[in-house]
């Protein structure tokens, strides 16, 4: 992954902590405003739109805006966004930050499927590789519809639609239709064949209170070490109607990508990368000997001839936010979600485990004839979600007193199977083609969640200067996992393993309290605080995944369901914000936020292999056990210097000590990780943005250090500390023929060409983990018109 970090500026109607953006948010996200508006400082001069807004919240809430998204890299993603915030680790290896495969985000501790995600309040599940209950951001809406993305770092909003959010929520907001009839068109090209366009129509007001958008979106790229390609096409529509009464949205999205994946190297290792021979059949062909497998010297470090990530999405809501007076409001949203996807990896029939796979079905064929003549097989894992839910919110206002009342539904049935298909020598399939007719079903499962969220909770503006809050919600997970087709057990790891034929196991947690106060010290200083519990729901997926349906028996399935717990945690934090203009020569403000926070993370889960030389590809099976708690403390301090001259300078500097707990068994064998460092977590991270803005002028560099991340439970093995720059400025034409504004914008990412490790996956193995590597500097221009 490039990292990029630009020009961090709190807007200027910020002033006073107003806890408001430039463009005021939806009502949904108003719910924590205070009753009385404080008195505006001046704006920060040459402020600009770029925006990192200090959201006025009894717990530490950061937002970037939609300028600044842009300039990061026009049609970045909204999670990479969120990489200029302390605390915040995101890797992956597109400099857009879209592919999902190998992409890894750390917040305080906490991996992606430990936290919360919506977009417009729609959960989109715990972004999961492998989806079960939802869908990544940028699936949901291309990045230049994206009004702002916010960060809860250690506790979300008690209405959060998830039931995964333990170290914090990460909500997307999408922008309104414009109130002004045009539109905009973005085309952007760059190394390794990048291109990637945008166009999107407002139809301004009509009707009398009505404005809607549509745009579209179409992007390729090629991967930078080997040739598949990355992109898609996506589809946005949105439609806003306001009255005097109600607020009625309506939003669709449709996504249709093929993603090729970068394939990770098993460390230690010489190997930097491992390119997939595509679309050189005849090099791959050559590459195996007679029975299909890969040299010996290559061990898990082989080559595929594919690899690829199949996505297509429909989503969509409609929202109606009723206002029966100035004191009472009742929202309510119902969406739909379908997703049909696969995964699919052209890979030797003789590697790693994987003949082992294919005789156990043909034990008596000559496999290689049998799959294509290749010595390759396409290996799916093929997967489908039908999801509805309704999220009602009911806001009474009463003298000092803010009430809200809440709650959300979802009902989702999902697939997950493992097929083996042939791959012919003759006429080979497209990787940007699903393969039908399988020679082998390995196994699947099917599930079927039912979730019920309610939440009270009472806002009490006890003076001007002090709010405090209270409330509790329930959250209640009811999963029923059935097994359709289960696994022959001669294909299995290890031997004597099954795939469990399932049930109902239940995440149950009736009291999940939280507790804050926010309280104004002065004009420009603020103190927050904030004690919340959270739980964990059981993710819905099979065999060789940490879940109690991914346990290979049956018998361990059922002792799971009597004696398993989700994870929970609870999470203490306390900041100041502030925001001082200054008369200190060319100094003329700063403002920023400084934060501690206090984890203890319960019952955690961890995937104990029982074959860990197997890889992921194969399926391997593991153990799921609850292997004790993790301890975090960590601060978290961020500012901006502004300057005169249109200067400005940004640092977001973050500490984090996640340790776990306690030791475990693997087999007979105790693991010592008690006291360990958590994999992947850094101890130090640093970002810094210089910047200068002058009207239709801006420059930037940036720089992000991440420090040294252990990459086993023992922290026997570590990634070196390292140190990312980039650069990005533009310039805007005004009153150009035809068009209304021009711009045009250059992209540097990695400056320095800096080879490291991004994502790293941990195993149980000692001295042994997997990572992929950090892509090359690349070069992007990115040219668009406004009508």
């Amino acid at each position: 992954m490039r990292h990029h970090y630009h020009f961090l500026l709190f807007c200027s109607a910020l002033s006073g902590f107003s806890g408001m953006a430039c463009a005021a948010p939806p009502a949904a996200a108003q719910a924590d405003a205070p009753v009385a508006k404080k008195a505006a400082l001046p704006p920060a001069p040459h402020a600009g739109e770029d925006v990192v807004v200090t959201e006025r919240r009894t717990r530490s809430e950061l937002s970037v805006g939609s300028a600044l998204i842009q300039k990061i890299l026009p049609g970045t993603s909204p999670i990479q966004a969120l990489e200029v915030l302390p605390g915040v680790i995101y890797t992956t290896a597109d400099p857009w930050g879209s592919t999902e495969q190998n992409a890894a985000l750390y917040i305080h501790g906490f991996a992606q499927s430990q936290l919360g995600f919506t977009m417009d309040g729609i959960p989109l599940g715990d972004q999961t590789y492998n989806n079960y209950n939802g869908l990544s951001p940028q699936r949901m809406i291309s990045s230049e519809n994206v009004a702002r993305v916010s960060l809860s770092a250690g506790a979300g909003d008690l209405g959060t639609a998830s039931t995964s959010n333990l170290g914090g929520t990460i909500q997307t907001v999408s922008s309104d239709p414009s109130t002004t009839r045009g539109g905009r068109v973005s085309q952007s090209f760059g190394s390794y064949a990048a291109f990637r366009t945008f166009g999107r129509f407002d139809t301004g007001t009509f009707g009398g209170n009505n404005r809607a958008y549509i745009s579209f979106l179409r992007q390729d790229a090629r991967a930078w070490d080997y040739h598949e390609h990355q992109g898609g096409q996506q589809v946005n529509v949105k439609f806003l109607h306001d009255g005097r009464k109600d607020r009625i949205t309506f939003y669709f999205s449709w996504m249709d990508k093929a993603e090729g994946n970068e394939d990770a190297v098993v460390l230690p290792s010489n190997v930097y990368t491992r390119p997939s021979f595509y679309p050189e059949l005849g090099q791959a062909m050559a590459y195996l000997d007679k029975t299909g497998a890969p040299p010996k010297a290559a061990g898990l470090n082989f080559r595929d001839y594919a690899s690829t990530a199949l996505r297509q999405d429909f989503i969509g809501y409609v929202r109606d936010e009723h206002r029966f007076s100035d004191a009472l409001t009742w929202t309510t949203t119902a969406y739909g979600h379908r997703d049909a996807s696969a995964g699919v990896v052209t890979t030797p029939i003789g590697a790693s485990g994987i003949s082992k796979i294919l005789t156990a079905y043909y034990p008596d064929s000559d496999i290689r004839s049998l799959f294509g003549g290749s010595g390759f097989t396409n290996r799916t894992t093929e997967y489908s979600i039908s999801r509805e839910g309704v999220i009602s919110n009911l806001n009474y206002r009463l003298g000092q007193h803010e009430f809200e009342v809440g709650g959300w539904y979802e009902r989702n049935v999902n697939t997950f199977e493992r097929r083996w298909y042939p791959f012919s020598a003759t006429s080979p399939l497209s990787p940007y083609d699903r393969p039908t007719d399988p020679l082998i079903n390995q196994f699947g499962n099917d599930f079927h969640t039912n979730t019920f969220q309610t939440h009270i909770q009472d806002r009490w503006h006890v003076t001007r200067d002090l709010t405090l809050q209270a409330g509790f919600k329930s959250s209640l997970q009811y999963t029923n996992g059935r097994l359709t087709v289960p696994g022959l057990p001669a294909s299995l790891s290890p031997a004597g393993s099954t795939t469990a034929a399932g049930g109902q196991i239940d995440a149950v947690d009736a009291f999940l309290p939280g507790f804050g106060a926010t309280w104004r010290l002065s004009a420009h200083d603020q103190f927050f605080a904030n004690i919340q519990k959270n739980m964990r729901g059981y993710q819905a997926l099979g065999y060789g995944y940490a879940t109690p349906w991914g346990i290979p028996s049956q018998a361990g399935f059922e002792n799971f369901r009597q004696t398993g717990k989700p994870e929970t945690s609870w999470t203490y934090e306390a900041g100041w914000r502030f925001n001082h203009p200054l008369a200190a020569g060319p100094l003329v403000g700063i403002d920023g936020q400084l934060s501690y926070y206090h984890v203890d993370f319960s019952n955690r889960l961890l995937t104990v292999s029982s074959s860990p030389q197997i890889t992921s590809l194969t399926g391997a099976a593991s153990l799921l056990e609850n292997v004790g708690g993790v301890t975090t403390n960590g601060a978290d301090a961020e500012f901006t210097l502004h300057f005169t001259h249109h200067l400005s300078l940004y640092d977001a500097v973050s500490y984090n000590k996640s340790t776990y707990d306690n030791n475990y068994l693997s087999g007979t064998a105790v693991v010592a990780t008690a006291g360990k460092n958590v994999v992947a977590v850094p101890d130090w991270m640093n970002k810094f943005i210089f910047a200068y803005t002058d009207h239709n002028l801006f420059a930037q560099i940036t720089g992000d250090y991440i420090g040294r991340r252990y990459a086993t439970y023992l922290n026997d093995l570590s990634v070196s500390p390292m140190v990312l720059f980039g650069f990005n400025g533009g310039y805007t034409f005004h009153h150009l023929p035809v068009l209304r504004e021009g711009s045009i914008q250059f992209n540097v990412t990695n400056l320095t060409n800096t080879r490291n490790w991004s994502t790293i996956l941990a195993t149980n193995a000692s001295k042994q983990f997997t990572a992929y590597p950090v892509a090359p500097r690349q070069f992007f221009v990115t040219l668009t018109g406004r009508f």
